[in-house]
């Protein structure tokens, strides 16, 4: 297929198009910054890759082709990759995050200035005090108050840190910007299949989800996709283009 009708970058890089009932989206993969992560994408794009199937059986297919783009949150980002179709599906497998919190600028912030990571910094404060009820909770709410205004001196990827998250100083990570092609997870190191577009820059994600493209082609797509609602518009396929040679 001409390249050029797919609307790619002169730019040298591996490319994904992802085709769907609202059009074509263009996004470049960092292959270098997320390698697992793409490599990953690709093969389940391409049917390279063996996953258990709803059934429990193993396949190997175009693992996204036919699926819907089943959550979709206005002013937030467009979800999919779920074979279920409701987010509770993936492949049959779960792989770490790719993630380097000290590129993100994580180690220098603290956490008390960024407001965004509050729910975080709370359930910290929580686990390390040992609170498992809501009664509990109100019986130690002073000593907590005291404890959450002591930690907000800590910087956000410490508190990460002690959620579970675990970071990889060799990759250079991306944030979380418009457009921003990131893996869907249910926190550190769940990652599988599904994955999900940004239609705004989400910063309160930075750090959370491993980010390994972006859309460069189609971001009215993203629009489209918010539009049509939850479950309404269909991954057709995705082709895979490697461009990381430069043409003759």
């Amino acid at each position: 297929m001409d390249q050029n009708y797919l609307g790619l970058p002169d730019k040298p890089g591996i490319y994904a198009v992802i085709q769907t009932s609202q059009g074509d989206l263009v996004a470049e993969l960092f292959d270098k910054d997320a390698p697992k992560t793409v490599q990953n994408f690709i093969d389940l794009a391409q049917g390279e890759k063996e996953f258990t199937a709803r059934n429990g059986q193993k396949q190997k297919k175009p693992f996204y082709d036919g699926l819907t783009f089943h959550r979709v949150i206005e002013g937030f980002m467009i979800q999919g990759g779920c074979p279920n179709g409701d987010g509770t599906g993936g492949p049959g497998y779960r792989f770490e995050d790719e993630i380097n919190a000290k590129s993100l600028g994580l180690d220098k912030q603290r956490v008390g200035q960024v407001p965004y990571y509050t729910g975080q910094l709370q359930r910290v404060v929580i686990q390390e005090m040992g609170i498992k009820s809501m009664r509990e909770f109100e019986d130690k709410k002073e000593e907590f108050e005291k404890n959450f205004e002591q930690a907000k001196n800590l910087s956000v990827m410490e508190v990460l840190y002690r959620l579970g998250y675990r970071y990889n100083e060799v990759v250079n990570s991306h944030r979380s910007i418009k457009g921003a092609l990131a893996m869907a997870n249910a926190g550190p190191n769940t990652n599988g299949s599904q994955f999900f577009i940004n239609q705004v820059d989400t910063p309160h994600l930075d750090g959370l989800h491993t980010i390994f493209g972006q859309i460069v082609r189609g971001s009215e797509v993203v629009d489209k996709i918010v539009a049509s609602g939850n479950s309404k518009s269909v991954i057709r396929h995705i082709l895979i283009v490697d461009r990381r040679t430069a043409n003759p």
